[in-house]
């Protein structure tokens, strides 16, 4: 009997996760023909999370749980679910009920016709202000045409992965991570769900604005050198400019006599200038950044297990 391994990353989540229970107890009494796995990954919850997963696991066996040592962030916390699940395949879904637990049937149907990795596409993204929508949108534009392989647009973390999925991101253990961009990165054989995603039934999301904006930084920064490439095509552009305009009114100066005027212009310019060197050398300080966390190799996190036994 094939088993479908759930992986549901968790940070302060008490008020959706009896609710995400319930939705899952009936998929798993619906679908008696596999063995079932759901694997609660505890990534440092300040409220009663961890309490309720324990409580859950006392009164049905097919409960796991991680418990990480402190909040990891949800990328490490899912690579340590990618460690500890056991089953043939692993589906990946948030504990905020966003995601359906009724699109999983359908998921399987596609991994038993031999795809290796069922992604779920969003058609709509529930109650997200238009600004989120617009730099969602535009960061995957970004990110889809600076590197050298197909991001999936509107897609997030919710799909089915095969065993072969699960073994190749186990490889990756970069600290940094940025695993919507890791799973396009391995390949394999992938086909596509479109669902609309709902609203969050319960509790508030931990990701605002600006953790979204750090995660955007973190996958371009992960998967495409389009930045650094930037910055030198424009600092040369620059430079080429200024030597023109410099022979220009030094050949002016020459020939016709005139003062060098525009006090005004000098200023601004200077103060253009020192802004452009300094938005290069803070771009070029992010991939200096990424190589002083990686150069430490330290792990990307500290886990206990179920029987809290360290995991190092």
């Amino acid at each position: 009997m094939k088993k479908i391994s759930i992986l549901v990353p968790c940070y302060n989540e008490e008020a959706t996760l009896h609710l995400l229970y319930m939705e899952l107890r009936k998929l798993i009494d619906s679908q008696n023909n596999y063995e079932w796995e759901v694997l609660f990954v505890n990534d440092g919850s300040k409220d009663n999370t961890l309490n309720l997963i324990k409580e859950l696991r006392k009164n049905d066996y097919h409960i796991n749980y991680v418990d990480l040592s402190r909040n990891f962030g949800k990328e490490n916390a899912m690579l340590a679910g990618f460690d500890f699940v056991t089953g043939d395949c692993m589906v990946i879904i948030d504990a905020d009920l966003q995601d359906p637990p009724s699109l999983i049937p359908t998921m399987i149907q596609e991994w038993e016709q031999g795809y290796l990795d069922v992604y779920a596409r969003r058609a709509g993204r529930g109650k997200e202000s238009w600004i989120r929508k617009k730099f969602s949108l535009l960061f995957y534009h970004i990110l889809d045409h600076s590197t050298r392989f197909d991001i999936l647009q509107n897609v997030g973390d919710f799909r089915l992965l095969d065993r072969v999925c699960i073994n190749a991101l186990k490889k990756l253990r970069e600290n940094e991570r940025y695993n919507k961009g890791l799973f396009c990165w391995i390949g394999y054989k992938k086909k596509e769900i479109v669902f609309n995603r709902g609203d969050r039934i319960a509790g508030q999301s931990s990701w605002n604005f600006l953790s979204l904006f750090n995660l955007a930084i973190e996958g371009i920064t992960s998967f495409t050198t389009a930045p650094l490439r930037f910055a030198s095509i424009l600092g040369g552009s620059i430079a080429l400019m200024a030597f023109c305009f410099l022979i220009f009114y030094v050949t002016k100066t020459l020939v016709y006599g005139d003062e060098v005027k525009g006090f005004t212009t000098l200023i601004a310019s200077i103060f253009f200038l020192g802004g452009i060197q300094l938005l290069f050398i803070g771009i070029l300080g992010e991939y200096v950044g990424r190589i002083f966390n990686e150069t430490k190799r330290r792990p990307p996190y500290i886990a206990y297990q179920y029987n809290e036994n360290i995991i190092q």
